[in-house]
């Protein structure tokens, strides 16, 4: 039984990573921690085999380090802070940090389809659309899908657009353009529980990692 704890375990992501956790088989809810909840991080590591971070992103990196030198795995969900410190700290730790962007599978397999596209279809743009409570904008899933269609040769023109609305949760589109041609690739998360099979899965597989530091959910598929 892996006992997972949950940093923001008051915000809305934390509650419900919360309630996965807890149905899930072989996961143990072993702590909560948040301001909120007037409980820190620091007391429930001593029965954490896995912490998932879904914070904000000036406490994240203070709280991977934390984890990290207590011995913790990490599980982060939350976006823009600094991955090379991340990184950093994991590289010199005996624990291992997972990083996703997105945690929902069809975000990823949008990823991985548009490095296909970008092969054929170079010139893009990418519009991201949240809810109006998130800090960062471009969001985490957006840095990440420019990273991806870069590295397969297309070149996603700037600014990516981001949108913050109420009544939104998570989406993204990919627009390909070409020659007489558009194609436009789009992900929508309506529900935040979209996200819980790939938190659940990054629980179960980050203390098995080969490296000390990983980013992205299609690492584990």
């Amino acid at each position: 039984m892996t006992r997972v704890a949950v940093a923001g375990a008051a915000g809305k992501m934390g509650a419900t990573v919360c309630e996965a956790v807890e149905e899930a088989d072989g996961l143990e809810l072993s702590g909560r921690a948040d301001p909120a909840l007037g409980t820190e991080l620091s007391e429930v590591l001593p029965n954490a085999d896995v912490v998932v971070d879904f914070t904000v992103p000036d406490t994240a990196l203070a709280n991977v380090k934390e984890c990290l030198e207590a011995g913790v795995h990490t599980v982060v969900g939350t976006t823009g802070f600094d991955l090379d410190a991340a990184r950093a700290a994991a590289e010199g730790s005996g624990a291992n940090c997972f990083v996703a962007p997105n945690f929902a599978i069809g975000a990823v397999l949008l990823m991985e389809v548009s490095q296909t596209i970008a092969k054929h279809m170079p010139e893009c743009e990418i519009v991201e659309l949240h809810h109006d409570k998130k800090l960062d904008a471009p969001s985490g899933t957006a840095k990440r899908t420019q990273e991806l269609i870069d590295a397969a040769g297309g070149n996603v023109h700037q600014p990516i657009h981001s949108v913050r609305l109420p009544g939104l949760v998570a989406h993204q589109e990919v627009i390909f353009g070409g020659v007489g041609q558009t194609l436009a690739l789009r992900h929508d998360s309506i529900d935040r529980r979209s996200f819980m099979p790939g938190v659940v899965l990054a629980c179960r597989k980050v203390a098995d990692l080969p490296d000390r530091f990983t980013v992205g959910l299609e690492k584990l598929l």
